[in-house]
């Protein structure tokens, strides 16, 4: 496969309601979209990725126009680098290409999610099929942010309730932990129900945590810091709630490290923080053959990452209802048709690639900034 042209393309998107969690309130989205152009004796197609990186360093070291500045000055020059030299291009090449740049997970993801729904068109076959996925669609659950008062909570959770979610997630932090699950659990019976702390505690918050234990809760997500691996792992003796990590898991190998030391009895596996979605698929076979369960994760993303994600989910060690939402979950308008959440699923595009592609019209009202890198 050659690469003809690589175009960054970042786009705002408002949300139609704020989303508040331990780390920031956000109000939109500003996704880093990556258009590439390749051929090869099948044609010319255009593949697109989508970079997951917030706008301010607040939940990951990597942020939106740091990740734009490493994919200009050193990951897309290094990939045309490497076509110039004789090397193949598919994204099965990019880590190679790439792994003299140490760390831009979400950067580099995003790059190797364009070349592989590229890679994907030009052979006419979506990601599902070359994941082996059979599913044809995955249990659709849903993140509700930190809200102002209970009864805003309860409101949104009933609205979330009403529309078939499968599950449910709900933000904490100290302060806002313990009164919020009760109302919700009271109210609502026994949905399925998860908390996400974002990394909000600490270990010698451990009586406050074990306050949730009666709650009847999925899993407690990422309640310490990234590099609290010990941590957590003494946190999971105390607790008969099941400990889940997010943020700690950035690779295959911080993954293996996590259940060697009992840190986790579920994974949360986001492509875009761990490096793409071949890295996705490590986790989740390194997971599978371990029996920890694991779930899909969401960053906000567009329909682009949205069907990409539903794609990943079909795989069998996901378990777990995953934070696959319909687009109308966040916007108004989403750059792709929107993905749909019917009777608590979201359905995996059978499409090449990963079966979605902006719209132009919307792409161009929400397009804020463009630039054209070419070989």
């Amino acid at each position: 496969m050659h690469i003809e042209r690589v175009e960054l393309i970042t786009v705002r998107m408002p949300l139609i309601h704020p989303f508040t969690t331990s780390f920031s309130t956000q109000t939109e989205r500003l996704p880093l979209l990556i258009r590439v152009t390749a051929s090869d004796h099948g044609g010319t197609v255009t593949g697109w990725g989508e970079c997951v990186a917030l706008a301010e360093p607040f939940y990951s070291p990597e942020y939106l126009e740091g990740a734009r500045e490493v994919l200009r000055r050193f990951l897309v020059p290094a990939l045309f680098e490497w076509q110039a030299a004789g090397h193949a291009v598919s994204a099965s090449t990019v880590g190679a290409a790439l792994e003299h740049v140490v760390g831009h997970r979400m950067a580099k993801g995003a790059l190797e999610m364009a070349i592989l729904d590229a890679q994907l068109r030009l052979r006419n076959m979506s990601f599902a099929a070359q994941l082996g996925v059979t599913r044809v669609s995955v249990p659709s659950g849903v993140s509700v942010g930190i809200e102002k008062s209970i009864p805003d909570l309860l409101g949104r959770v009933g609205d979330f309730v009403d529309q078939g979610y499968a599950r449910i997630k709900l933000k904490i932090q100290p302060g806002w932990d313990l009164e919020p699950v009760k109302a919700v659990r009271e109210r609502f019976g026994d949905i399925a129900l998860q908390v996400d702390a974002n990394t909000a505690y600490r270990l010698s918050d451990a009586q406050r945590l074990r306050g949730l234990d009666p709650f009847d809760l999925l899993l407690i997500e990422q309640p310490l810091g990234e590099e609290d691996l010990r941590q957590h792992a003494l946190l999971a003796g105390l607790l008969t709630t099941p400990i889940c990590l997010d943020e700690s898991i950035v690779d295959a190998r911080s993954a293996a490290d996590a259940i060697a030391l009992g840190a986790a009895s579920v994974i949360n596996i986001k492509p875009g923080r761990v490096g793409g979605y071949l890295e996705a698929a490590r986790i989740h076979d390194l997971a599978l053959a371990h029996g920890v369960a694991v779930w899909c994760g969401g960053m906000l993303e567009t329909g682009i990452g949205r069907a990409a994600n539903a794609a990943l989910a079909g795989l069998p060690g996901f378990t777990l209802p995953g934070d696959i939402s319909g687009s109308d979950r966040f916007y108004a308008q989403d750059i792709t048709e929107p993905i749909v959440m019917k009777d608590g699923a979201v359905s995996i595009p059978g499409g090449p690639g990963f079966g979605v592609e902006p719209l132009p019209a919307a792409l161009g009202e929400m397009t804020v900034h463009t630039l054209d890198l070419t070989a």
